[in-house]
């Protein structure tokens, strides 16, 4: 899948990673996915809690996607088994980049609802500011526009729409980019670190995509884009008129902003929606995460000493 966004986040240095080992409570290390299940269950994270709307999610955050993913496990298990797996390592990293957004936005908020900006406030906003777009790393002020520009960047993606968009972009964590950097977006780098593609390459310069020392730094990155990038305008125009509008924000009500996402255009959109619809992610819009430990799953023999 070709993608249509200047990725510049990790050349220049505005992305921040979001490494889950930086605030992992404990370590599970895993040699297949049964262990996986094993520690699925024992969280209650299960179909049967799902369906009887139980949408609590544990802090479990893949340290990186198994080398052998697709060889050893993928062609071991039903597709049905390996779509719940994915989507289910998933979901905790989504809802933890989410929650982050929403911490920032709320302070925003707060001091957007002050008289004036303190030295204080502009300490924390500034930085915000340039990794969203909003000013450049020369400035030393931010003015109430600019304010609320940034408010309205600030704000969370749909869990539903990135889950489908991930699976779509890695092949449900089976690309090789998924494989070898921890992309599940299909983002493009100009600078930063990446891996080089096989195939045509399409548009100027010599572009790879875009790796990741973790699946969450794959998922915060791709959320920025949406945040930040013009192509995605519409997407955040779209999202602003359901806060106005006191409606939930979901991905299939946004999922017709992404036709810019992909050289497909209305059929990548259209693919998406079946993905959304087939799959039964809309509930996943719902979903928050559990107030337990923060786990680090790692897969056995890339185990991280501690």
């Amino acid at each position: 899948m070709v993608r249509l966004i200047l990725y510049i986040f990790l050349a220049t240095g505005i992305f921040t990673p979001v490494p889950p080992n930086a605030t992992a409570d404990e370590q599970y290390t895993f040699t297949s996915y049964k262990d996986i299940d094993t520690l699925f269950n024992e969280k209650r994270y299960t179909t049967e809690n799902w369906e009887k709307g139980i949408h609590e999610v544990p802090r479990i955050y893949l340290s990186r996607i198994p080398r052998n993913w697709k060889d050893k496990y993928v062609d071991k298990i039903s597709v049905a088994h390996k779509k719940l797996l994915f989507f289910r390592l998933l979901v905790p990293g989504i809802l933890r980049c989410n929650e982050l957004i929403l911490d920032d936005r709320n302070r925003l908020k707060t001091i957007a609802s002050k008289a004036s900006v303190t030295n204080k406030d502009l300490l924390w906003l500034l930085p915000l500011a340039v990794k969203y777009s909003v000013v450049n790393e020369k400035a030393t002020t931010i003015d109430r526009k600019q304010l609320e520009t940034l408010i309205h960047r600030v704000d969370i993606i749909p869990p539903s729409l990135a889950m489908a968009q991930a699976a779509d972009e890695s092949g449900w964590g089976t690309s090789r980019f998924a494989e070898q950097g921890n992309s599940l977006f299909g983002q493009w780098t100009w600078g930063g670190k990446g891996i080089a593609s096989k195939g045509k390459q399409i548009g100027k310069g010599n572009y790879k995509v875009a790796s990741f020392d973790h699946p969450i730094d794959s998922i915060a990155a791709y959320m920025l884009n949406l945040n930040t990038q013009h192509s995605y305008a519409d997407f955040r125009n779209k999202r602003a008129a359901l806060r106005r509008q006191g409606k939930e924000i979901t991905g299939l009500a946004l999922v017709g902003s992404m036709v810019h996402y992909s050289q497909h255009g209305k059929t990548y959109v259209h693919d998406l929606e079946n993905l959304i619809h087939y799959n039964h992610l809309t509930t996943v819009d719902g979903a928050y995460l559990a107030k337990g430990p923060a786990i680090e799953l790692v897969p056995v023999t890339e185990t991280v000493q501690k």
